[in-house]
């Protein structure tokens, strides 16, 4: 069985997001092993500039880093990564599955991912060209996964 990790900078404090993400984690389990790590954010100060900016991404991604998987398929989610419909998500990710047991999808914090962790990965995934908070992307993500298994399964799912 596939294995998804997810490893997300910040912890998810509204009940509302995390019974969505409780919601999808149960169905994904019927098609795959997920594990979800939330590392901590670094908090930003109010007169923060480039350099504290830069700083404070460094540091989160190397806390990233340290809980990467060593076989794993890396994916980061970036503004500036590839934009996939549902259907060819779901090809990506059967694709993915066949060269690699594990799959590991990296969610930043509020300033992104540095360079670093963006040349690690094996690919960039943009969801959309705005911005969302990461609680919402984490539920996208894991919408769009259990999406993915549905269409691979040739199994219904509300268009």
């Amino acid at each position: 069985m596939l294995t998804i990790n997810i490893l997300c900078i910040g912890k998810i404090k509204e009940k509302f997001f995390k019974d969505a993400i409780d919601e999808y984690s149960k169905r994904l389990s019927k098609y795959c092993k997920l594990n979800i790590l939330e590392l901590p954010d670094e908090k930003i100060p109010d007169k923060s500039n480039i350099n504290i900016e830069n700083e404070i991404k460094i540091k989160e991604c190397n806390n990233i880093i340290n809980h990467l998987k060593k076989d794993s398929y890396i994916i980061s989610l970036d503004l500036k990564g590839k934009n996939f419909s549902s259907e060819e998500f779901s090809k990506n990710i059967e694709n993915i599955s066949m060269i690699s047991s594990q799959i590991t999808f990296i969610i930043g914090g509020s300033l992104g991912l540095s360079e670093n962790i963006l040349n690690l990965s094996n690919q960039k995934v943009c969801f959309s060209k705005m911005t969302f908070p990461h609680q919402l992307i984490r539920i996208f993500l894991l919408e769009q996964l259990f999406r993915s298994f549905k269409i691979s399964n040739g199994e219904t799912y509300h268009k």
